[in-house]
């Protein structure tokens, strides 16, 4: 289905991004913790891999 290197790199990307989501959610006063991360962290992995799938599509098509 999909592949473990581009989970991996899809992790990567959303671990760069991880402070700046702390920084907002500690300013809306919510608590940010590795075990309240984990469920979005699956889904931000779902919704990478659709979108990779769909670029990926869109780039076939266009050679086509």
């Amino acid at each position: 289905m999909y592949s473990t290197n581009k989970t991996m790199e899809f992790m990567q990307i959303a671990m760069k991004y991880i402070p700046e989501a702390k920084q907002q959610l500690d300013e809306a006063g919510v608590e940010l913790s590795l075990e309240m991360m984990q469920p979005f962290m699956s889904l931000f992995t779902k919704v990478m891999n659709e979108a990779y799938e769909m670029g990926k599509a869109d780039a076939l098509a266009e050679k086509e």
